[in-house]
């Protein structure tokens, strides 16, 4: 049995399973709970009429607003609608309880429609309009609730879209490469069946044909048997082959899964590449890892609109351009660089970042391809 405070798989932290921004929001409360005390006690002094009712309120908050991250999504109008209550019950004896409110109206932010949260801001105005008649508070109060359930509520709002989108962009890259190792699964398995079928079954005649020549005629039983071990040696190649293609990188199919991942964050993705792009197996399958980091960073860190890459060859020299119009300010070893160094290295290439801030990123990799290792991959 997991703990109380486990998150339950369809709870907020248990659907975005990103949650920097989450904790950040949280530890704010920490200082919002030290205010709820320290602005009465400063303004009124001690009194339990205040401070016994603001304790309550703090265990119940707390217990809500836990339950708004760890518990189902379903339930999580409740625990928000929770804490806006304990807000207006607390209002009359402590002013700061309208923090409460405003909380509450942004935690709705994070339900899986958005008119939950609309509704809540509206009615959470509407209830601060009629404590400001009933208790005499004055109406800057429902002004800070309406205007502030709506601007944090809206950043919390955009928050949770666009991290929901990247779960559901990692679920779907994830199901990609599933596939994609399920279909060369079944191309190598088609490919070996037929390559080693015919094979298989022309060694068991030439050896059954080779066991009765064995003592009627030697000669031609040696000639069957060196034609087994030939085709057996040829065999033996080919499924090497085949099982090297099958270890490579696909650059090509590295550019298809970036397009994917840029396209579905809402980054603009162009190509270029030139008609002939045959690499050595080596050389492609560690270009393919490069340009997979170097787009896992655009994807998390650059906070671009729009990427590109650019895929020369002239003769045996070969280069790949990666930019986009980020933030810039990818660190010299940092996010990922000093693997695509190391990688581009081994292949006896070259990788250049010119990174300014607040300007974009590019990469630049050069690579001089060996002449006898392209003409055996082609």
């Amino acid at each position: 049995m997991s703990a109380w405070w486990t998150p339950r798989p369809d709870s907020l932290l248990g659907t975005l399973r990103s949650p920097t921004y989450l904790r950040w929001q949280a530890g704010l409360q920490v200082f919002w709970l030290i205010a709820l005390i320290q602005a009465p006690l400063a303004l009124k002094g001690f009194d339990w009429s205040w401070f016994g009712p603001t304790l309550i309120s703090i265990a119940v908050y707390l217990v809500a607003y836990i339950g708004v991250y760890i518990q189902p999504l379903n339930r999580l109008p409740f625990h928000a609608g929770a804490i806006i209550a304990v807000g207006f019950v607390l209002w009359p004896v402590n002013p700061l309880a309208l923090g409460y409110v405003v909380i509450g109206v942004t935690l709705l932010a994070y339900a899986q429609r958005v008119r939950v949260w609309l509704i809540g801001l509206v009615v959470a105005t509407l209830a601060a309009l009629a404590w400001a008649y009933l208790f005499n508070v004055p109406l800057i109060h429902a002004a800070i609730i309406a205007g502030g359930g709506l601007a944090a509520g809206f950043s919390n709002f955009l928050y949770v879209r666009g991290a929901r989108r990247d779960v559901q962009l990692r679920l779907s890259q994830a199901e990609v490469s599933r596939l994609a190792r399920m279909a060369e699964r079944e191309r190598i398995g088609r490919d070996l069946h037929d390559l080693l079928g015919h094979t298989l079954s022309l060694i068991t005649l030439k050896s059954e044909l080779a066991r009765r020549l064995a003592l009627a005629d030697p000669a031609r039983a040696q000639q069957e048997m060196e034609e087994v071990e030939r085709v057996a040696r040829h065999t033996l190649g080919e499924v090497r082959s085949a099982v090297t293609g099958m270890r490579a990188g696909d650059l090509n199919s590295e550019l298809i899964s970036a397009r994917l991942m840029l396209e579905a964050s809402g980054i603009s993705l162009s190509v270029v590449t030139p008609e002939r792009m045959e690499l050595p197996p080596k050389a492609e399958a560690a270009l393919a890892l490069v340009l997979r980091e170097a787009v896992t960073n655009i994807h998390r860190h650059s906070r671009a609109t729009e990427a590109c890459v650019t895929i020369t060859r002239n003769g045996q020299d070969f280069s790949m351009r990666i930019t986009d119009n980020g933030c810039g300010g990818l660190a010299a070893h940092g996010n990922g660089v000093s693997g695509m160094r190391e990688r581009v290295s081994q292949i006896g290439g070259r990788l250049a970042i010119e990174s300014p801030v607040k300007q974009g990123t590019q990469l630049q990799i050069a690579l001089a391809l060996v002449p006898a290792l392209t003409e055996r991959s082609a």
